[in-house]
């Protein structure tokens, strides 16, 4: 859920040397979005990755995207990030998780890897707080989130960015709205009985993802929903990425 973010902040630093992707099923979406913002990606599968060393003295950026379906499933979500982050640790000088809390699942990360030399970090809140989730984070954090719901007046808002647009089929069966991405009654009953009344849409101002617009608007109209339109904010992801930089300098 994170693509278009990390395309984002790799697009604007220009120290980075080598950008390496970890080829699986899910690698598809940010390598092309790498490729078409002009950046020059290699595909590495995990193997070849862990026994052939990347170049010294460079800011290599090596990129592993995780099954976003991962989520409806809280431990599976936790085993599946405690295994491929002990697995890069051996060739990383540092490792930054786009993840937010989850459930809680991933809020003890860092101190469970303290021993590591390799840091691990999450994202985080200006104060220092793991993020709460990934609309939190484009939000510019837990209070800027808070304000926003805090304006629909008490009336359910679904956020969609640019991500969520793309995927909110898959999203909805993966947080039990329904078993079929395509059985739109269903989920249009539970969004009924939960109280939404409208869908909020982050438009983050990324063109990584195509027709942003027509999907929010569809996404409206299969449940009669009303557009409400929230500013970004990507100053805490900013800041979170050149934090964390600066650590490992």
């Amino acid at each position: 859920m994170f693509e278009d973010e990390i395309t984002c902040l790799i697009e604007e630093d220009n120290s980075v040397d080598n950008v390496i992707i970890v080829e699986n099923d899910e690698s598809y979406g940010i390598r092309d979005k790498l490729s078409k913002a002009g950046v020059d990606v290699e595909t590495k599968t995990m193997v070849s990755l862990l026994n052939n060393p990347l170049p010294d003295k460079q800011f290599n950026i090596v990129i592993q995207i995780l099954e976003f379906a991962l989520h409806a499933t809280p431990k599976k979500l936790k085993d599946e990030v405690y295994t491929n982050t002990r697995r890069l640790t051996p060739i990383s000088d540092g490792i930054l998780l786009f993840y937010g809390l989850c459930g809680n699942v991933l809020s003890d990360i860092e101190e469970d890897f303290a021993d590591h030399p390799c840091p691990v970090g999450i994202l985080k809140e200006n104060n220092g707080e793991t993020i709460d989730d990934c609309i939190g984070a484009v939000l510019g954090g837990r209070q800027e989130y808070l304000d926003t719901l805090k304006s629909f007046k008490g009336e359910g808002a679904f956020f969609l960015t640019p991500m969520w647009a793309a995927n909110w089929r898959d999203m909805l069966v993966s947080s039990g709205f329904s078993k079929d991405k395509n059985d739109i009654e269903k989920s249009r009953y539970v969004f009924n009985e939960v109280g939404y009344k409208h869908v909020a849409k982050v438009d983050t101002g990324f063109n990584y993802e195509k027709d942003f617009h027509q999907k929010v608007d569809e996404f409206a109209d299969l449940f009669d929903f009303d557009i409400l339109h929230v500013p970004p904010n990507l100053n805490t992801l900013r800041q979170c990425y050149s934090n964390f930089k600066k650590e490992l300098y």
